[in-house]
């Protein structure tokens, strides 16, 4: 007898799989560091993916789209490839080389927060008493995350830098919204122009700064995939979810990577975690979850 899912939980379950992938790319980029600099890493892994994509630029309906681009179009989508790839992924991986993943992965739940008070003053938009609530818990499980603070310098570097990624992810949040909403772009359009944009500078200035590092055959695997499977694919199968998902069903599932990343790094990289930094996560990812359900859509 054949079970037949639904197209709710068929989904759910893509969704899962896809934070899955997600968070192993925290692990496999943890590995692929040892060897790789940060930056030359992060422009390769999407200088690959985007070359995994750009033949879906050149399909008839997408040829058409890219000629009605006119200059503040390119213009947007140039910043968002600066803002998403080059300085929200560039920091992701100097924090992963400098914090333990778990670290990079709680602060970068800020970034609904950001965005949460860009969007008051930007678009005028208030947020509701579930969303202060969820503010409140965030900082709660940051506050129990951390106490008592202890920081090595690396850390404390790392975590200035995972800041300024925060706040890029946020303001390329605000812009990516704004650009796909106009109906005469798509998601495959601006993903591809932006990423092409964005990991053309992670390139450059990785190798300008970091010099050509020698990939073994081992690092090559990891990068082709980062770049195919959790970027390319990953990100196709979100959105093919995002069809049938409320932005509360998204908002939870995205929510659990924390937790997912927490058990493959204690696995995988032997990063320890104590019971109160358990508890800490799971109060601030809740109220990250509750922050962004306004958010998601």
């Amino acid at each position: 007898m054949k079970i037949k899912l639904s197209d709710q939980i068929t989904a759910i379950l893509l969704a899962l799989f896809v934070t899955f992938l997600w968070s192993t790319s925290f692990v496999i980029i943890k590995f692929g560091l040892k060897e790789i600099p940060p930056l030359v890493f992060a422009g390769l892994r999407y200088s690959i993916a985007f070359v995994v994509l750009l033949p879906f630029l050149f399909t008839k309906k997408n040829r058409a789209i890219v000629k009605t681009l006119n200059r503040k179009d390119w213009i947007n989508l140039t910043l968002l490839g600066i803002l998403f790839y080059a300085f929200t992924q560039g920091t992701q991986f100097i924090g992963l080389s400098l914090l333990p993943a778990v670290t990079v992965s709680l602060w970068l739940n800020f970034t609904p927060l950001i965005v949460a008070v860009l969007a008051i003053f930007l678009i005028k938009e208030i947020p509701t008493v579930l969303q202060i609530f969820g503010v409140a818990l965030f900082i709660t499980g940051i506050l129990t995350y951390f106490y008592p603070v202890n920081l090595s310098s690396n850390q404390s570097t790392g975590l200035i830098v995972m800041t300024i990624g925060v706040f890029a992810n946020a303001a390329s949040a605000v812009l990516g919204r704004s650009v796909n909403k106009k109906s005469h772009l798509n998601p495959v359009v601006v993903t591809v122009i932006s990423m092409g944009i964005g990991s053309f500078i992670l390139l450059t200035v990785g190798f300008s700064l970091q010099g050509f590092p020698i990939i073994t055959t081992q690092n090559i695997l990891y990068l082709l995939w980062l770049a195919v499977v959790n970027t390319a694919l990953a990100f196709t199968l979100w959105n093919f979810t995002l069809r049938t998902l409320t932005a509360m069903e998204s908002s939870i599932i995205n929510g659990t990577m924390l937790i997912q990343i927490a058990v493959l790094a204690w696995i995988f990289l032997g990063e320890d975690i104590s019971f109160k930094e358990i508890i800490g996560m799971l109060i601030a990812s809740s109220g990250a979850v509750l922050v962004q359900l306004k958010f998601k859509g």
